[in-house]
């Protein structure tokens, strides 16, 4: 079944209005008729609309509500990864798997290291392009929220954000004891608040990681092998999501 997005005033009683880019995919690209069903999510509040397209006019589609499905597809925690900026369209890629693996936000950090330099004109671009492929793969993933993909800011700025989370956890290739990172995965719960830190190709730098430390952040190892920047992040979510998922 087709999943769409839309905002909150589009869910208007028992009547759904579908508008923008995903009436021209409903009309030409799926073409759809009247009486097919469809889910719709409005990106914040965890349902599932589901409906039946009734009519197109030139600019909308008019949608029937039939019910709400809420079955807690969501995980029951929030995870935050706080990316360090990694080189080429790593980001893009890194955005996409985190959203299918069910992160809550995503948002990029200038950390030493980091290659790629944005000015403020160019980072405001990229995370438009990121928010887009973020929606996207929520589409694909059949989520019921847009996860958010932040403004860049720096390590300090991102510690600050994470100040009130309830777990805080940053690999790094200098940690040792697989036994504290089993320690620390199982000890997640639901209704946590979790953050991620992921630094660039060339790691933290040993300050960045000891300023995260008296921030609260663990320093934690992901085994005997040596991930790249695109994978680190992934490699927590799925353990984090296999945690969370089996309560």
């Amino acid at each position: 079944m087709h999943q769409f997005f839309v905002e909150p005033s589009q869910i208007q009683g028992k009547r759904v209005v579908i508008t923008g880019s995903d009436v021209n995919h409903i009309r030409q690209v799926l073409r759809m008729k009247p009486g097919e069903e469809i889910a719709v999510s409005n990106g914040t509040d965890g349902r599932e609309y589901r409906c039946s397209v009734e009519e197109f006019t030139p600019d909308s589609v008019i949608c029937a509500l039939r019910f709400i499905k809420e079955d807690g597809l969501e995980l029951p925690a929030q995870v935050t990864l706080f990316q360090a900026l990694p080189k080429a369209d790593k980001m893009e890629f890194i955005v996409q798997k985190m959203v299918e693996l069910g992160a809550y936000r995503i948002v990029p950090v200038a950390t030493k290291r980091c290659v790629v330099k944005l000015d403020d004109k160019k980072a405001k671009a990229k995370v438009m392009r990121w928010q887009t492929i973020a929606e996207a793969a929520a589409k694909q993933s059949k989520r019921r929220i847009i996860p958010q993909v932040g403004e860049v800011c720096s390590l300090r700025e991102a510690l600050a954000q994470a100040a009130s989370m309830d777990v805080k956890l940053m690999p790094y290739e200098l940690s040792e004891g697989m036994g504290e990172t089993r320690r620390l995965i199982e000890s997640v719960g639901a209704g946590q608040r979790i953050a991620i830190f992921i630094g660039p190709e060339g790691g933290f730098e040993p300050e960045e990681v000891a300023l995260a430390q008296e921030a609260g952040v663990c320093p934690v190892t992901l085994g005997k092998r040596i991930l790249r920047t695109e994978t680190a992040g992934l490699c927590v979510m799925a353990w984090l999501m296999y945690r969370l998922e089996e309560t």
